[in-house]
């Protein structure tokens, strides 16, 4: 069978704006706490894409770390291309697609960074062994080898082996803030249900059903 065939009926659930919290966090908070609960792999990883100086877009996979009402929170190297992207263009979207409950996310907003307090009380939450490898990568760079990865990793496991291990000044957090969030639920004779929240305003969201 060739990709061209394949084919997948979507048939588990409808999406009905009389259903929907009109929050829209509140909203993703009860569709992430499902995906949790489905034990679906990696539930909190999303597609982040971006766009770079010269007008080329970019994205890939990196791990939520937080969503509140301000907006959702993930962190990476400042110096990586996706931080370069974002001082240029500090605007992003974001996409959850999580199959097994035939659901899929995307968030449209500004970014900022978050505070050195914050990046920091998160950096050392974090295991000790991802710790040394935020100091060990210089993320996007060409390097000679994995061989130099570990050789600087087992160098500097000896020098923090006992005392705390500092965040590096290029790693930190960001924060997506939204004005459109939208909710994708696959449904049968690919009559997807859309139903976007954008922002109006400073405190208003209005829900609007899309074609599929």
């Amino acid at each position: 069978m060739s990709i061209a065939d394949l084919r997948k009926e979507y048939m588990l659930a409808g999406l009905s704006e009389q259903d929907v919290n009109r929050d829209p966090f509140q909203q993703f908070t009860a569709w992430l706490d499902q995906a949790l609960a489905a034990s679906l792999i990696e539930p909190t990883a999303m597609t982040l894409a971006t766009v770079g100086a010269d007008g080329r877009p970019s994205a890939r996979m990196v791990l939520l770390k937080g969503v509140d009402a301000a907006g959702c929170a993930f962190y990476t190297n400042y110096e990586s291309r996706k931080g370069h992207d974002l001082a240029e263009h500090p605007f992003a979207v974001l996409v959850f697609y999580w199959g097994g409950l035939e659901r899929q996310v995307r968030i449209e907003g500004r970014v900022e960074r978050l505070s050195a307090e914050a990046s920091d009380t998160y950096f050392h939450s974090r295991p000790l062994g991802s710790q040394l490898g935020a100091l060990v990568s210089q993320q996007s760079q060409v390097i000679a080898s994995r061989t130099v990865l570990e050789q600087q990793m087992q160098e500097l496991t000896e020098r923090y082996r006992d005392q705390p291990i500092p965040r590096p000044d290029s790693w930190g957090g960001y924060r997506v803030i939204p004005d459109a969030i939208e909710f994708w639920q696959g449904r049968q004779n690919r009559l997807h249900d859309r139903l976007r929240y954008r922002k109006h305003g400073d405190d208003t969201w209005v829900i609007e059903r899309l074609a599929p």
